[in-house]
């Protein structure tokens, strides 16, 4: 969904007291650890111009500075005065606007399919209408009082380590819990329903990454779903913006580049460990994604930003 222009504004003290939290709560540039697993704490002190990113699926929400994000022939704003859900793993191209003197400051929260199922059945129990929303990969939605006055309150707790330990779980269900009624909560309810179509590709995107190693084709991914080949490359299509095997490529591309960030591995070992056969196929593809060589790519990564461990429940291949 486009982003909408309506949404409240946020009172100055507020949004000065969100951003002074976060400055504290992510020192370094790039993901900044919090202490809840799910929680990371981003900061940019720079522009970064047209990126490919992977998210895992998740919640990010912007305090200050902006993010768009173009998928498909879509824009979608995350700033101020709007945060972004992705509710399965799709490439996109993001863009940041940020500077020293006003570095971007985000918290980027890994989704909990299980704290949202359960919060969505006793949304739908107490009244709420059954969503017939159309599922969406990805939605910009408006930020609204309740939901920046449920994220101050996060940010405070999140600021004392036993606060962050005791009522940081129930503070992060109160913030799912506005996400899941806000502008865009039917969207992401019915996505996560994960039925019809939408849940078999779903399904699909969970195979390819557990198992983007292994040589995949697109006939056994289509068979894999239940569907023929033309049937299930349109609907792949429809919900990721990309071809099967173009998603299989950039999800080993993805992969190979943190093995070298996080792993020091070399460009020649990565290949091989995420299902290349031929180094120069890999070094080819990789430098047509990212833009540079493979190793200059994660010297770049290694010296520009904090780049954390990998989250311990994640099944999915992410750029972060």
């Amino acid at each position: 969904m486009h982003h909408q222009k309506n949404a409240s504004l946020s009172p100055p003290c507020t949004r000065e007291r969100l951003t002074s939290l976060l400055l504290t709560l992510a020192p370094k540039e790039g993901y900044n650890l919090s202490n809840l697993p799910d929680v990371r704490f981003l900061r940019s002190n720079r522009p970064l111009a047209r990126t490919p990113v992977l998210y895992d699926p998740g919640i990010v929400i912007v305090c200050q500075g902006t993010k768009k994000g173009y998928f498909g022939n879509q824009t979608y704003l995350y700033d101020e005065q709007h945060y972004l859900a992705v509710s399965v793993p799709v490439p996109f191209v993001m863009e940041t606007d940020a500077s020293p003197e006003h570095p971007l400051l985000a918290i980027y929260i890994h989704l909990d399919f299980q704290l949202a199922a359960d919060l969505s059945i006793e949304i739908d129990n107490h009244g709420a209408p059954l969503s017939i929303a159309a599922p969406e990969s990805m939605m910009s939605s408006p930020m609204d009082p309740a939901m920046r006055a449920s994220l101050l309150r996060f940010l405070e707790a999140m600021s004392t380590p036993m606060e962050a330990a005791v009522l940081g779980p129930t503070l992060m269900r109160e913030l799912y819990y506005r996400i899941l009624t806000g502008a865009q909560g039917n969207v992401l309810r019915s996505a996560l329903a994960m039925r019809g179509q939408f849940g078999k590709i779903g399904k699909t995107l969970n195979r390819i990454h557990s198992t983007y190693a292994q040589p995949l084709n697109l006939s056994q991914l289509a068979n894999a779903a239940g569907m023929s080949v033309p049937t299930f490359h349109s609907h792949f299509k429809a919900i990721t913006h990309t071809s099967p095997m173009q998603y299989v490529k950039s999800i080993r591309l993805h992969q190979a580049r943190l093995l070298m960030v996080r792993q020091g591995v070399t460009a020649s070992a990565a290949s091989h460990s995420v299902g290349y056969e031929s180094s120069s196929q890999f070094n080819r593809e990789f430098k047509r994604l990212f833009g540079l060589p493979p190793s200059e790519e994660a010297k770049r990564m290694r010296e520009s930003f904090a780049i954390p461990p990998s989250h311990p429940a994640s099944e999915f291949v992410s750029s972060h």
